[in-house]
């Protein structure tokens, strides 16, 4: 599987709205985001839910835990000292059949001690994708909206495969907000 360059992201999102917003090339302003030599570098959106931790003596991933969290708008936010929040991004992606992603963190978050995990899209995955920041410094770390988070680098299978997300009805598809873990 070849990691996929500039000039295929921007022909993919040309003919087939792959990423929305679209930006063709590297924006500086701040941690920069857009296309870059062999992915995309993907942004925050200014949308992000605050773990409370004072109210919680745990996390089960099976249980709906939106009780647990905040829900703040906001330009800039503090991940609190050995904490994580969620965010999303501000582009909405489509990802096509033959198509799978792998996202590290940008290096300006992480030498900042933040740790972005984002789970790969699948192929034929499309929505807004849900990002777990964590913070593994020993205080607060400022993020930014409307700013790069992470670079998105894409694999071409050589076949499309058997059963994509959209077949099988992922539970995440098509995600318009930032999404908590769901059980089955």
């Amino acid at each position: 599987m070849p990691v996929k360059s500039d000039h295929w992201i921007i022909e993919m999102c040309r003919k087939h709205r792959m990423i929305e917003p679209f930006e063709e090339t590297q924006v500086r302003r701040g941690i920069s985001y857009g296309v870059s030599s062999y992915g995309y570098d993907i942004s925050l959106a200014d949308e992000f839910k605050i773990l409370k931790t004072n109210d919680i003596d745990f996390i089960d991933p099976k249980q709906n835990n939106d009780h647990l969290f905040e829900d703040v708008r906001a330009e800039s936010i503090l991940i609190p000292a050995k904490s994580f929040i969620l965010a999303r991004t501000r582009e909405y992606f489509r990802i096509p059949r033959n198509i799978i992603t792998i996202c590290p963190g940008k290096s300006t978050y992480a030498r900042s001690g933040v740790v972005v995990n984002v789970t790969p899209f699948e192929p034929e995955w499309e929505g807004f994708a849900t990002i777990s920041l964590s913070n593994t410094a020993g205080v607060p770390v400022k993020v930014y909206a409307n700013e790069g988070v992470a670079q998105l680098l894409f694999l071409e299978a050589d076949q499309e495969c058997l059963q994509s997300y959209k077949d099988k009805k992922g539970k995440y598809q098509a995600q318009k907000s930032i999404t908590l873990s769901k059980s089955d």
